[in-house]
C-alpha cells in the first residue's frame, strides 16, 4: 500500500480511529491491532510477501527467547550465527542470487570455461533490506547482552510490522523502539499537529517535487545518447533532488503517522546537502542505515581503534556492503566505492576543528554537494557502461539550456529555501512558519493545493526497491 495512493488516505483515518477510541482499553489491545495493521497495509502489495515477513518475525523471535534462556556460550554463538545466516540468506535468495551466478558466469568466461549457473524469476518481497536489519538488531542486541529477549510475541510482532516504517524505515534499533510498545500511548495534541506538519511537508516534497523531477530524470537518463552538456547536469540534479525529496519525504510521512499514533521514530535526513564534507553528509543522509552499518559492521570489524590503513579498509568495507545493500547491480557497488574514496581523505588527514568564513563554507557545501551528485550518476545509470558515457557526453558543451519546463527548477529552489530557513528544526516546514508565522496557514493552503493537484502521479518510492 503506497502511502501517496487513495487506498491509504482511507485506511490510515480508520486506523486512527479504532487505535485511539476503540481499542485503546490496554496496551496489548493496541499492539495487536498495530501488528493487524502491519499484515494488512505490508500484505496488500502481495499476500505471499506477508508469509516472507512471518517467517522472518517468528524466527527472530524464538531465536532471542532461547539466546536469553541459555547460558552455554557456544550455544549462543550458534544462535546468533542461525539468525545471521537466516536473515542475510533472505536477502541472497530473493535479492542477490542472480546477481551472484552472474557475477561468477562473466568471471569463469574470462579464463575461457563456459559455466552456466541457473538463475531464477523470483519477485523482490518490498522492504526485504529494512524489516530484517530491524529484525537483525533484535537478535544481536540481545546476544550482546544489551537488552533482554521479550516473551511477548505480540509487542514484537507490532515492533517489526509498524506499518509507517515497515517499508523503508527508519530501521530503528530494538533497543530503543521495542520498549515503546510496552508503554501507555495517550493522545497528545502538540505531538499529533507536529506530526500532521511533517506528514503534509513530506507529501509535498513527494508527490509535488520529486515526482515532478521524475518525469524530466527519466526522460534523460533513458534517453541521454540525445542530449549533451548542460541538460544532462541538470538531469543529475534533478535526481539528486528527486531521490532525496522521494526518500526524505517518506520518512517524513513516516515519523508523521508514528506521531499521530503516539510514537516518535528517529531523525533520518538532517539537511544532507548543507554538509560541508562527506564526513558530514554521512552523518546526515539515511542516518538509520549509516549508524546500523556502523554499529552491526564497522565496529564489530574493528572500527578506528587499529592502525589507520585497518580503519581505511574497514570504511571501505562497510561503503561497499552499503553500496551492494542497496540492490544487486555494479552500479551500486561503484556509487559505494566512490563514497569510499571521497571519504578515505579524512581518514588520513586530520584536520582540527576550525571557524570558516560563510564563503568558505558555502564553497564546501557546493563541492560536497558536486561529489555526491557525481556519485548519483552511477546510482541512477542501468549500467555502469550507461554511467561512463553519460558522464562522457556531460562534456560536450552545448550552451545552457533547460529540459522542458522550468517547473522541477522552480520547485527545488522553494524546497532549498523553506530547508535553509527551517535547517535547525526537525521539520524544514515548522521552522519556517515559526520565523514567518505571518503567512503560516496561506503556506499550509498552499502546500496543500498543490499535493491534491498532483496527487493523482501515484509513483512508487524509489527506496521501496530496496
Amino acid at each position: 500500500m503506497l502511502f501517496n495512493s487513495w487506498t491509504f488516505l482511507i485506511f490510515f483515518p480508520i486506523v486512527f480511529i479504532l487505535y485511539w477510541f476503540v481499542v485503546n482499553k490496554s496496551i496489548k489491545m493496541q499492539n495487536a491491532f498495530l501488528a493487524i495493521t502491519g499484515f494488512v497495509f505490508y500484505g496488500w502489495w502481495d499476500w505471499r510477501f506477508l508469509l516472507l515477513l512471518l517467517l522472518s518475525l517468528i524466527t527472530d523471535f524464538a531465536v532471542g527467547y532461547f539466546l536469553q534462556t541459555t547460558i552455554n556460550t557456544a550455544k549462543r554463538k550458534l544462535l546468533i550465527i542461525f539468525s545471521l545466516a537466516f536473515n542475510i540468506g533472505l536477502l541472497v535468495v530473493f535479492k542477490y542470487y542472480n546477481f551472484f551466478a552472474q557475477s561468477l558466469q562473466n568471471i569463469f568466461s574470462v579464463f575461457g570455461l563456459k559455466v552456466d549457473f541457473v538463475t531464477v524469476n523470483i519477485i523482490l518481497p518490498v522492504g526485504i533490506s529494512f524489516y530484517t536489519f530491524q529484525s537483525l538488531s533484535y537478535t544481536i542486541q540481545v546476544y550482546r547482552k544489551k537488552m533482554e529477549a521479550t516473551k511477548d510475541f505480540i509487542a514484537y510482532a507490532a515492533y517489526i510490522s509498524f506499518f509507517p516504517q515497515l517499508i523503508a524505515g527508519p530501521i530503528e534499533k530494538a533497543t530503543q523502539f521495542l520498549p515503546k510498545f510496552f508503554e501507555k500511548r495517550i493522545f497528545n495534541y502538540t505531538q499529533a499537529t507536529s506530526g500532521v506538519k511533517l506528514i503534509l511537508w513530506g507529501y509535498f516534497k513527494k508527490v509535488v517535487i520529486a515526482d515532478t523531477c521524475a518525469a524530466y530524470v527519466n526522460d534523460i537518463f533513458n534517453n541521454y545518447t540525445h542530449y549533451k552538456g548542460f541538460i544532462l547536469i541538470i538531469g543529475a540534479v534533478y535526481f539528486a533532488f528527486q531521490i532525496y525529496c522521494d526518500f526524505s519525504g517518506y520518512t517524513d510521512i513516516a515519523r508523521g503517522l508514528a506521531k499521530l499514533l503516539g510514537f516518535e521514530l528517529m531523525l533520518n535526513f538532517n539537511y544532507p546537502y548543507f554538509a560541508k564534507n562527506i564526513r558530514e553528509f554521512w552523518h546526515r543522509w539515511h542516518i538509520s542505515l549509516s549508524t546500523w552499518f556502523r554499529d552491526y559492521l564497522f565496529v564489530p570489524l574493528g572500527g578506528s581503534k587499529k592502525t589507520i590503513n585497518k580503519t581505511a579498509i574497514n570504511i571501505l568495507i562497510v561503503f561497499l556492503v552499503s553500496g551492494l545493500w542497496h540492490g544487486a547491480n555494479a552500479t551500486f557497488i561503484c556509487w559505494g566505492l566512490l563514497h569510499a574514496l571521497y571519504y578515505l581523505p579524512s581518514v588520513y588527514i586530520k584536520r582540527k576543528e576550525q571557524t570558516y568564513s560563510r564563503l568558505i563554507n558555502t564553497l564546501n557545501i557546493f563541492i560536497t554537494f558536486a561529489l555526491v551528485t557525481f556519485a548519483w550518476i552511477f546510482f541512477r545509470a542501468n549500467t555502469i557502461t550507461d554511467a561512463f558515457h553519460y558522464i562522457n557526453r556531460m562534456f560536450h558543451w552545448n550552451g545552457i539550456q533547460f529540459p522542458g519546463k522550468t517547473s522541477a527548477f522552480f520547485l527545488i529552489l522553494f524546497l532549498l529555501m523553506i530547508d535553509w530557513v527551517g535547517r535547525n528544526n526537525e521539520n524544514a516546514l515548522t521552522g519556517f512558519v515559526n520565523k514567518f508565522p505571518s503567512v503560516r496557514y496561506a503556506m499550509y493552503l498552499i502546500l496543500a493545493v498543490f499535493i491534491l493537484a498532483n496527487f493523482y502521479q501515484q509513483q512508487s518510492f524509489i527506496y521501496f526497491q530496496f
